[in-house]
């Protein structure tokens, strides 16, 4: 085989057949082994959380992940935030003429590991090779479907007096990714949190039948995700700056570079909006790193005030620019 992909490995003939082969082996299940160009899925009657999204992370490779793991983990978050178990994923790659095999290997192993973990199966997929220069290596694009088994429906309105519990701490993935980029040989060990949420998000919805959204931090972190949800709802967001989790290390790193750790991108973390009497519980079910943030407001409509840890209080607008592109 040879040591780098090139266009004949797009083309259709032997040499994508035999790519196409080693992916299958790798994926290897009852439904991918088909080969066909759309898979027949047997699922429950009822409600069906579906979403796609593509990946264009750059580095390919950074601490804590890849842009495998990534695409896996994304696209299984955001069927999760939907309140779903998700099943199936679809898989789509374009890959740039004279990208290393040995490479790609590792991101379909890398791919493998996290499916199996997240306990969802790629059941159909594509590649297509692009010219020398017309991509940055290699994209990825999966879609996912997942069953919601919640009783209620988990939309994009919040409600006034709701409490806002967090998993853990933010914007690692995006410091994770800025440190790998730029190689500024910072000693700190940071890593991204990317990882598949679809567990947490199980215990949360066990935890409380009260839940009314759940929403990933992702591009833009957790003060736009928020300005996000008090725009939609028309209601106001309160956080409590002391109660929001950053370790020392990220902290430090967003200090010395002029970055705002409440607008960086993260890749495991999110945020539930639950029923004052049941936020505990969802803050226990989460485990030891989880926090309550903060409570949805009816004094301010449509926008997000942080109480400082000084005792004063500031808005948190919408990001105007992205800090830090292509990191997912």
């Amino acid at each position: 085989m040879k040591k780098t992909i090139t266009l004949a490995h797009g083309n259709g003939g032997r040499l994508m057949h035999e790519l196409i082969e080693s992916l299958r082996l790798k994926l290897s299940n009852k439904i991918l082994d088909e080969l066909s160009d759309a898979a027949e899925l047997n699922v429950k009657k009822g409600r069906l959380s579906f979403s796609t999204d593509s990946y264009v992370v750059k580095p390919l490779f950074f601490p804590g992940g890849d842009i495998g793991k990534l695409a896996v983990c994304g696209t299984v978050n955001d069927i999760s935030m939907k309140g779903a178990e998700p099943l199936f994923i679809s898989l789509a790659f374009i890959v740039e003429e004279g990208f290393e095999f040995a490479d790609f290997e590792r991101i379909v192993q890398s791919i493998k590991k996290e499916a199996a973990k997240a306990g969802v199966s790629v059941v159909t997929g594509d590649i297509k090779v692009v010219e020398k220069g017309a991509a940055e290596g290699i994209y990825i694009n999966t879609s996912g479907i997942g069953v919601i088994n919640y009783p209620k429906s988990i939309g994009a309105k919040v409600k006034a007096a709701e409490r806002i519990v967090i998993n853990g701490p933010i914007a690692e993935h995006g410091m994770a990714i800025l440190n790998a980029r730029e190689k500024f040989g910072f000693g700190s060990k940071i890593k991204s949190d990317c990882r598949s949420l679809n567990r947490e998000v199980g215990r949360c919805l066990l935890a409380s039948k009260r839940i009314s959204l759940m929403r990933d931090l992702t591009r833009g972190g957790l003060a736009t995700v928020l300005n996000e949800i008090a725009h939609s709802s028309g209601l106001g967001i309160e956080v409590d700056e002391k109660d929001i989790p950053i370790r020392t290390d990220v902290r430090k790193m967003c200090d010395i570079l002029g970055f705002d750790p409440l607008y960086v991108a993260n890749e495991g973390k999110f945020v539930c909006f639950v029923d004052t009497k049941d936020a505990l519980k969802v803050k226990k079910a989460l485990g030891r790193e989880a926090k309550i943030i903060g409570k949805v407001s009816s004094k301010h409509k449509r926008e997000v005030y942080l109480n400082t840890a000084i005792g004063s209080q500031r808005i948190l607008p919408m990001l105007e620019h992205d800090q830090l592109p292509r990191i997912c």
